[in-house]
């Protein structure tokens, strides 16, 4: 994309050691309405294709995208300092929800046909049909840009809109590759998906073209994106950020939710959004507890990315990040915070050492901001009633988990979390489950993925009526009769009138 010339392209670097890793080519913001009428010419026969077509063409990306896996692999190592692990995960993930969007678009989005049975509308059918929105733009995180980038063009896809991807400019080597490569290999037409890299310019030039935002990134950013996209009356899906909370009751298997809280917390270098970043625990069990967990985080091993099973916790994507994960971590210690593990940044690179800090308050910068790095603080709570109210005191509500062998009281205390999705005895596990929708409150967003309303977003309702046997003149219509009119005020009454 971008004017054909030589400086048209945007180096891409290793957080790991500043090396440039690779190059994408770049679209000037004044070019981003061509693209978007490229693909206004390019939707309207990819819409009328239909389900099974677009299905298709998935399924062959998916094949693509796995036959060339060990490149996609690579590059995402490259540009993220992920783990082989983490951006395993990634392609795993996508992979999944090919099959997800493409096996259940037809159903969601299937129309919906009754009789209407207001007395009024006797005899008449009510559709329900769902129409794509046309050109919807999609702007990805640096943290997942696949999971997070691609994972949100598919349901739009399959609706049967056009997408333009804009992957950060931070990590954008593998979703150009997906986009520019394995889109035409899988015969995805030309034009109803394209990528256009850039910086923060090309982001707003999107939504001043498309006809809908899907946005992953910063509250402020996002915030942004909600104001621009009012202006021109077109909807926006929002994920923000997050400070998820994680209650550990005394009667909880204390191994599991130690496992679950250091991988939930540190999986990515603690770069999710819907990470473990504050632990709740009954002072019962805090001190055993603490123990288990303070052993797993000095077992995990922290380096560049390497071979399959060598390296546990890779790079921060930037040293901005950086900054804020030691911020963070020296202003808790100087208020009184205990590390027990990490604490310092890398000599090298963009690492940070995983960290465990116990004797932590809600006075501290961690405990109300996102810190997205690799570090746990850990609070003791007297009992689940406290647990709860120090959870729900945060501006995010985006993840939450709370961790007893009693299901049932698990339940109702996820129920009491002000979380968009809240887990008993494990974290972060229910986005892996595309029928389970995952959006935020708060701060944390506005809309959401997954499930029905993760497709149905992606595309206008429309409602028919059709009368086909009615009389010649409706009671209530003109001109107004006393008999008529006394005849419709008793119905109100003898239909209506009626309490309890």
């Amino acid at each position: 994309m971008g004017k054909d010339i030589p400086n048209a392209r945007m180096p891409v670097y290793n957080p790991v050691n500043g090396v440039v890793v690779g190059w994408v080519p770049t679209t000037d913001p004044s070019d981003v309405g061509d693209l978007v009428e490229r693909a206004r010419r390019a939707q309207s026969q990819w819409q009328l294709s239909g389900f099974r077509s677009r299905a298709k063409a998935l399924r062959e990306l998916r094949k693509w995208i796995v036959d060339n896996r060990a490149r996609l692999i690579a590059a995402v190592c490259a540009e993220g300092g992920k783990t082989y692990e983490d951006a395993l995960l990634e392609i795993l993930y996508v992979c999944k929800a090919i099959g997800f969007w493409a096996g259940h678009a037809e159903g969601y989005l299937r129309e919906e046909r009754q009789w209407s049975r207001e007395l009024l509308l006797a005899g008449r059918r009510v559709v329900s049909r769902y129409e794509p929105r046309g050109v919807v733009g999609v702007i990805a995180p640096w943290n997942y840009p696949l999971v997070l980038g691609l994972g949100d063009a598919l349901p739009a896809l399959m609706a049967g809109n056009a997408v333009i991807l804009k992957p950060s400019e931070v990590t954008p080597l593998a979703s150009t590759m997906i986009v520019e490569e394995g889109m035409a290999a899988a015969g995805v037409p030309t034009g109803v998906c394209q990528v256009a890299n850039g910086s923060g310019d090309v982001g707003q030039a999107l939504v001043d073209n498309v006809d809908m935002i899907q946005f992953t990134g910063s509250t402020e950013t996002g915030r942004a994106v909600a104001v621009r996209a009012a202006q021109r009356l077109i909807p926006a899906s929002l994920e923000m950020g997050g400070n998820d909370a994680m209650i550990v009751l005394a009667d909880a298997d204390l191994e599991r939710a130690a496992n679950v809280a250091v991988y939930a917390g540190m999986c990515n270098a603690g770069q999710t959004c819907m990470s473990v970043e504050r632990i709740y625990v009954e002072e019962s069990v805090y001190a055993a507890f603490l123990e288990l967990v303070e052993a797993r985080v000095k077992d995990l091993r922290v380096g560049g990315p390497g071979a399959a099973g060598t390296v546990d916790i890779g790079s921060l994507t930037g040293p901005g990040q950086v900054d804020i994960v030691e911020r963070h971590v020296q202003e808790a210690v100087q208020d009184g915070a205990r590390v027990l593990v990490g604490g310092h940044r890398g000599k090298d690179g963009n690492f940070f050492q995983p960290t465990l800090l116990a004797d932590v308050d809600h006075t501290m910068a961690l405990m109300r901001e996102e810190t997205f790095g690799p570090v746990l603080p850990i609070v003791k709570v007297r009992n689940a009633d406290e647990a709860i109210t120090l959870a729900n005191d945060s501006d995010f509500g985006l993840n939450s988990s709370v961790f007893t062998r009693d299901v049932n009281q698990g339940e109702f205390i996820a129920r009491r979390l002000e979380a968009g999705s809240s887990v008993v005895n494990d974290a972060c596990a229910n986005f892996l489950d595309a029928r389970a929708p995952f959006g935020g409150w708060k701060q944390s967003g506005l809309g959401g993925r997954n499930g029905v309303e993760g497709i149905r977003k992606y595309c206008r309702q429309q409602t028919i009526l059709v009368t086909r046997f009615a009389m010649k003149r409706e009671a209530y219509m003109f001109p107004y009769r006393r008999r008529t009119t006394y005849l419709m005020e008793r119905l109100l009454a003898l239909f209506f009138g009626r309490g309890g």
